[in-house]
């Protein structure tokens, strides 16, 4: 590394401000009492008989505050006589193995003292239906001979497809309850066709399967939950996609339409399941999703401890370092890829011995006219972007503008 050392030494650094982005954020003080109110209004538990089996699908993302909000649909089953149980609801995450998903689960909070039901996990599925085209329809076993199923899932936009439903309950419905078999069938033809098979699959699935309501969480811009919504099986349809544009609307997103250089902390699974959120970044693994920044290069710095090794999304960068390299599972991240068929998400980026070497790559790399003067924005991962730091060169258009309060004047970079 030592020619490596010598062509990247020149390469100024700039000095960095910390700022916070200001979003509108309205947030709910008191999440039991909403997860309560809403699951009462719609009265779905009116359709409990006592004993009767309830299996609640939850998936692998980190939802603040998810282990409160299961447990009170625990509860309020418990309630009305059900017996409640908990199924995990991630496709192929967790290594495609029963026990690697419960291990998300616990990762999340997940575990039966949380909330107060046991954890039946397996990745046995079985054959609902198929559609037109041959493509075959699957769902969790376990939650298929319950006789009640209730999904728990974030609404929010996709990282690598649009459409009228994207990441959100109709997802968890046809992927996440399909297990590893179900998620492969799905990702069979790519992500050109999703928008077009995830709302298809569902409409079987909700049709067939014991499915009673689907529990709705949209996040304000702070990732902290702004909406939850109890959702009969038979409005799902038509609600969701009214969901999903509220969600968009409360997304957070760096206020910077053009940057050099994207410094990104921590990537991992729990952040994203691509590791960083495309939305944020600007950066997608497929063709068939597009907005946020224009963002020339990408460093990451670090994994997030939960995903535990998986960097599913680390080919989205363009720089990251030796610690991060080390670290890598590469089965989990390429059962990832294998399932979805993007293989992109795995490649390995250029990898440099330490922290300052990876972003001084970055800024040797990104073409600007006067590197000196490189717009550079630095992250924590793409879910916590109220603090960021930003080059002097940007720090510059910031003063005055209410999006932004300014917490550090421009000082060296700590890496």
């Amino acid at each position: 590394m030592r020619i490596i050392e010598q062509i990247l030494k020149p390469v100024p650094i700039p000095k960095m401000a910390t700022v916070q982005q200001n979003f509108n954020t309205p947030d709910i003080e008191n999440i039991p009492e909403s997860v309560r109110k809403t699951v009462n209004q719609s009265e779905v538990l009116t359709r409990i008989r006592e004993g009767d089996r309830v299996a609640i699908a939850v998936g692998s993302r980190g939802i603040a505050d998810l282990p409160v909000i299961v447990r009170e649909v625990v509860r309020l089953i418990k309630e009305a006589k059900g017996i409640a149980f908990i199924v995990p609801a991630m496709g192929s995450h967790g290594g495609a193995t029963a026990e690697g998903q419960i291990n998300v689960l616990k990762q999340l909070g997940i575990t039966e003292s949380a909330v107060e039901a046991p954890i039946k996990a397996s990745m046995e599925v079985i054959k609902i239906g198929e559609l037109p085209n041959g493509l075959p329809i699957y769902s969790d076993k376990i939650a298929s001979e319950a006789d009640h199923i209730v999904v728990v899932n974030r609404i929010k936009p996709h990282t690598a497809f649009r459409g009228k439903v994207e990441s959100g309950l109709m997802k968890m419905i046809t992927i996440g309850l399909g297990k590893q078999k179900g998620a492969e069938s799905v990702h069979q033809f790519g992500f050109k066709y999703m928008a077009e098979f995830v709302p298809e699959i569902a409409q079987v699935l909700i049709k067939k399967i014991p499915l009673l309501f689907g529990l709705a969480i949209i996040e304000n811009a702070y990732d902290r939950p702004a909406i939850i919504e109890a959702i009969p099986a038979d409005r799902i349809e038509k609600r969701e996609p009214e969901l999903l544009k509220e969600a968009k609307s409360l997304m957070p997103r760096i206020f910077f339409d053009d940057i050099d250089v994207l410094v990104v902390d921590e990537i991992g699974k729990d952040i994203s399941g691509d590791g960083m959120d495309p939305n944020i970044t600007g950066r997608y693994g497929t063709p068939y999703a597009s907005g946020g920044p224009d963002v020339t290069r990408i460093v990451v710095l670090g994994l997030t401890k939960k995903t535990h090794g998986n960097v599913n999304g680390i080919g989205l960068a363009d720089v990251t370092t030796q610690e991060v390299f080390d670290q890598i599972d590469f089965e989990s991240g390429y059962a990832n890829a294998l399932t979805s068929t993007v293989v992109s998400m795995v490649k390995i980026p250029m990898i440099m011995p330490t922290r300052e070497l990876a972003v001084k790559a970055a800024i040797k790399t990104c073409n600007a006219y006067d590197l000196s003067r490189v717009k550079m924005v630095r992250i924590k991962n793409t879910l916590d972007l109220k603090q960021i730091q930003i080059s002097e060169s940007l720090f510059h258009t910031v003063e005055g503008d209410t999006r932004f309060t300014i917490i550090n004047k421009p000082a060296k970079m700590v890496l």
